[in-house]
């Protein structure tokens, strides 16, 4: 038999357990899916979220999933697969890895994306420990040390000159940006910041005793640094979105789901939220996304089913 919910959130992380947290404190009977694929897992540290600063990300998600279970909300470790509009045109059938089906008026996706890293030896390794991509996110912790910025498109030109505010030491390894497609204002600025800047394609990177030291070329000369930021090319997870006929938004960072400022979807009764609605949400702006859809599917509910109560 199909378990029946009121709402089922598609992901554990900050969007998707802040919406569930507003949606139990509602009374709704919330089930949230969570494959357990949090984007910011490989970073030590949560950073700039007011009274989380510098919590580790699993304890971050522990406290949260103790928190919604106090409202009866309930947290099933698993996949996704499928999803479909049932033929009542108001529920949704939710069917996880394993074969079980659930059922829901409302549905809030939560998938996030998933980081594509440049194809340079030792990225991905040191991926979240100083090879990094936010410096809002980690700036501070490596403050005044010899930054890289690994360019993998002219728009990294703007990643080099945000880090400058962090370190006076910056290089930007052009690797996959030809010299030529940069343009005056952006070689101004970088003079400006005083960012220097290294053409050719980068080989490798250097690490000693379990730290990165170095980043060297094709040509084989080496540039000694602690740090190197990049910027991944994000993958949204919109796979069930689509299944759903909903509308996507082509942009330079990835098809994203067409939303209203609640995050509702041109799909009637689904939500987007966090990372699935959006590559640049920091954890705090997915929990504000969450908690907002949250607040509006409840308010949803309540005028769907008074309106039912009451025909006009």
């Amino acid at each position: 038999m199909t378990e029946q919910y009121e709402v089922i959130v598609i992901g554990g992380g900050a969007a998707g357990l802040s919406a569930a947290l507003v949606l139990g404190r509602a009374r709704r009977h919330t089930l949230v899916v969570d494959a357990g694929e949090p984007r910011n897992a490989p970073a030590a540290h949560i950073q700039g979220f007011l009274s989380r600063d510098g919590m580790p990300p699993a304890e971050f998600l522990a406290v949260g999933r103790e928190e919604i279970a106090r409202y009866g909300v309930e947290v099933v470790r698993g996949r996704a697969v499928d999803v479909t509009r049932n033929d009542d045109g108001g529920s949704f059938t939710v069917t996880l890895a394993d074969g079980r089906a659930v059922r829901a008026r409302r549905l809030v996706v939560a998938t996030g994306l998933k980081d594509e890293l440049p194809a340079v030896p030792g990225v991905a390794e040191r991926f979240g420990r100083d090879v990094l991509h936010c410096p809002y996110c980690h700036g501070w912790e490596v403050r005044d040390q010899p930054f890289g910025v690994l360019a993998t498109t002219p728009m990294s030109v703007h990643q080099a000159l945000m880090v400058s505010q962090w370190s006076k030491d910056v290089t930007l390894f052009l690797h996959e940006v030809a010299e030529g497609d940069l343009s005056d204002d952006d070689l101004r600025r970088l003079v400006a910041a005083g960012v220097s800047v290294v053409p050719g394609v980068v080989a490798d990177l250097v690490v000693e005793d379990d730290h990165l030291t170095g980043v060297r070329l094709a040509d084989g000369s080496t540039h000694a640094r602690s740090v190197l930021f990049t910027a991944p090319r994000p993958l949204p997870r919109t796979g069930l979105l689509e299944k759903l006929g909903a509308d996507l938004d082509e942009t330079p960072f990835g098809a994203y789901p067409v939303i209203d400022p609640t995050g509702r979807t041109t799909v009637p009764g689904v939500w987007a939220v966090g990372n699935a609605m959006g590559f640049s949400e920091q954890v705090v702006n997915a929990a504000s996304s969450g908690y907002r859809a949250g607040a509006t599917i409840n308010g949803d509910l309540l005028m769907t089913d008074l309106d039912a109560a009451t025909p006009r």
